[in-house]
């Protein structure tokens, strides 16, 4: 007798879902989940192992539950005068966004984003069972604040996302535009900055306004300009009372030793792992003119992705690509694909497969 998923006693509103994931293949160009493409070095990775040799000899033992260390490390990487109170730290910004919903959300309340934006937001708010409300981005996928406050006074959400640099777009928010909807939502305002490191010079981080907004909170994560994607480090700025909140629904010794022993690491050595942001944000922008001068609409990107089209089959294309090994998402609105900036010879190999492809 054959038992599958359905005859589970699963919750309702999972039935039918499917879980999140970018395809994992193998393929000799992988430009789809937005990773920094260049390792660690052997000087830091020779540093990262004795780091985590030396927590090695403890793992007998609990990890510091609240990572005090760590976040002290975390506020002074981000500067703006914060302190570790301010300042919290999961496993990837994801963990981050479930404890923000855990203890904001759930039900009867409603979390609120404006799409196309990140998957996880919506996924995360089904998860831990607190309503959705998608507002659409205009035409050029810019969030339309008159309309975003409008449907604030409408739903009146316990959480707003707001994303910047957007993925899978890549555009980023105006501080104003951040302010206006701070100013309007009754609940907490979520800034997710995973790709902030990226923004083009000058452009400001929404953690300019936490002094003005007590109920604003800025994600961040390791795993992209720091290359640490498989270390599994995100963080949060917020209020002491935000972080106070979060600690409530954080699981016990969340985040373990080898984790804050390894992201500690990492920020000993951040202008190393930090100085390939200015190559792949020209590689960027060079991408970007490039794809438009052979014909192909293209987003404006502040991060290290670029969503281009428009395609009558976008699938076709990424298959194509696919058969020659190179690996891209098929993600954002119809007719479009999100390639991932890799080195300067992934960079042509993705050009001469898109080339090919189409």
């Amino acid at each position: 007798m054959s038992f599958t998923l359905n005859d589970l006693p699963l919750r309702d509103d999972l039935r039918g879902q499917s879980p999140y994931g970018a395809p994992q293949l193998p393929v000799d160009v992988a430009l789809n989940t937005n990773e920094n493409p260049y390792p660690p070095s052997p000087r830091l990775a020779k540093a990262l192992a004795e780091a985590v040799a030396d927590t090695a000899l403890g793992l007998n033992r609990y990890p510091d539950r609240d990572a005090v260390y760590l976040r002290e490390r975390l506020a002074d990487y981000l500067g703006h005068g914060l302190d570790a109170r301010q300042v919290w730290a999961a496993n990837g910004s994801n963990e981050i966004l479930q404890q923000i919903l855990q203890a904001f959300g759930g039900p009867g309340r409603t979390a609120m984003g404006f799409e196309p934006s990140y998957a996880m937001h919506p996924v995360i708010s089904r998860g831990t069972n607190t309503g959705w409300v998608s507002v659409p981005r205009d035409d050029r996928f810019r969030i339309d604040v008159d309309a975003a406050l409008a449907a604030i006074a409408e739903h009146q959400p316990s959480v707003v996302f707001l994303t910047s640099p957007n993925n899978p777009t890549g555009t980023a928010l105006d501080v104003d535009e951040i302010r206006r909807v701070a100013e309007a939502a009754p609940g907490v305002v979520v800034v997710d900055e995973a790709y902030a490191e990226f923004r083009r010079e000058g452009t400001p981080s929404a953690l300019t306004l936490l002094p003005e907004y007590p109920r604003l909170i800025v994600s961040r994560t390791m795993s992209k300009a720091f290359a640490l994607a498989g270390a599994r480090l995100g963080y949060l700025a917020a209020h002491p009372a935000v972080v106070d909140a979060l600690q409530l629904v954080r699981l016990p010794y969340h985040l373990s030793a080898v984790t804050q022993a390894v992201a500690a690491t990492a920020l000993d050595h951040a202008d190393e792992l930090l100085s390939a942001v200015a190559d792949l944000r020209a590689e960027r922008d060079r991408l970007v003119d490039w794809l438009r001068e052979r014909g192909f609409s293209v987003a404006d990107s502040d991060a290290n992705f670029v969503m281009f089209g428009e395609f009558a089959d976008r699938t076709g294309v990424w298959n194509a690509m696919l058969d020659q090994k190179v690996l891209i998402r098929e993600v954002g609105p119809p007719g479009w694909l999100r390639v991932t900036v890799g080195t300067p010879d992934e960079m042509a190999a993705f050009r001469r497969a898109l080339l090919q492809a189409t």
